[in-house]
């Protein structure tokens, strides 16, 4: 293999590293969900993210494998709350293990604040 004249490891090394495959993103939620091999299929998850009103950012098939075969996969998705897109990947045959990211209650108690914020200012 012939290397170019201004090929350099070191920026090579950097091209590949984590942060560039997961960067962080503010409004988004991460999931892991196991399936098994036969059964994995990154256009039927892709759907399923698409189903519940998001965006695949990320994903990522894992070295892991569960004590049932399963394997796992790490996606980030385009949402803040993951919950509505674990349901939708659920329904598509997925099994969700870990969400990480604002959890239900937290959404729900910005809304209630800011409709309390809202009926004050109505009622001035």
């Amino acid at each position: 293999m012939r290397k170019s004249p201004d090929f350099n490891p070191l920026k090579s090394q950097l091209h590949h590293s984590p942060a560039r495959l997961f960067p962080e993103v503010e409004e988004s939620s991460e999931l892991s969900v196991a399936c098994y091999r036969a059964d994995y299929s990154a256009s039927r998850i892709a759907s399923a993210v698409e189903d519940a009103e998001a965006h695949l950012l990320n994903l990522n098939v894992t070295s892991e494998v569960l004590s049932s075969g399963e394997i796992v996969v790490d996606l980030r998705v385009s949402h803040r709350n993951a919950a509505a897109v674990a349901r939708s990947l659920e329904r598509y045959g997925f099994e969700v293990i870990a969400v990480r990211g604002a959890s239900i209650n937290d959404t729900d108690d910005t809304l209630s604040s800011r409709v309390g914020e809202l009926l004050a200012h109505l009622n001035v």
